[in-house]
């Protein structure tokens, strides 16, 4: 399982372990969150198209779908 701060989310890098459309390598570029400190968005970045996905962060800490770092 991957460890991940959710503080330390926003810029964070990430490659998918299944490639869709030759997008393997993402950025996350938006991270919000509610008056608990918890993330209630989180929004990724194709490096290659640039197309965005909200996706859910708890889906990075995953590592048959997610590996931190593009590899």
């Amino acid at each position: 399982m991957n460890q991940i701060n959710p503080k330390a989310l926003l810029h964070s890098k990430w490659t998918a372990t299944s490639p869709v459309k030759r997008e393997k390598h993402f950025a996350v570029t938006a991270v919000e969150f509610d008056e608990d400190k918890k993330v209630t968005r989180c929004v990724i970045q194709a490096v290659y198209s640039n197309n965005e996905y909200e996706i859910n962060w708890r889906d990075l800490k995953q590592p048959t779908l997610w590996r931190q770092g593009w590899c």
